[in-house]
């Protein structure tokens, strides 16, 4: 009788067992951060490797970027990836300065601000960034435009 009711309780503990397993093996998982959904490290470095280019061959804004050395191309890049690999949940920390100091004295004007999103939105486009992560991302950026339009 003892054996029976040990077996009986080790079958019941079984059944709770798998039947718990079966529930957190339904549990949805985490969705993935926008990060992942751009493409990491690389997918980013693409569209900004584009997103530059971009504004260089936009008269409405390249006169900012002409003469630049390829040092200093470099280092935009680099930082621009970097903001947005931290902006969108990456593993990446924007080292360089704020926004405010890097734009001071610059007086960007809204017509350009625009023309700069255009220009990130066509490399978005370009490496097919779903409609989503697109909005998200422009939203994680769009509040930096007090800090440098009119500076």
């Amino acid at each position: 009788m003892k054996g029976r009711r040990i077996l009986g309780w080790t079958l019941v503990l079984v059944v709770l067992a798998v039947n718990l397993g079966a529930c957190a093996a339904m549990a949805p998982e985490p969705a993935p951060s926008l990060y992942k959904r751009l493409g990491g490290r690389d997918g980013i470095a693409l569209v900004v490797d584009d997103f530059v280019a971009n504004l260089v061959a936009d008269a409405r804004v390249n006169a900012r970027f002409k003469g630049m050395q390829v040092p200093a191309v470099f280092k935009l890049k680099s930082n621009l990836s970097d903001q947005i690999c931290d902006a969108a949940g990456g593993p990446c920390s924007y080292l360089g300065r704020d926004m405010k100091t890097t734009h001071k004295g610059m007086r960007v004007t809204d017509a350009e601000w625009s023309a700069t999103v255009e220009n990130l939105s066509k490399a978005l486009d370009k490496h097919k960034v779903g409609a989503k992560e697109k909005s998200e991302l422009l939203g994680l950026l769009g509040p930096m435009k007090g800090d440098i339009v009119g500076q």
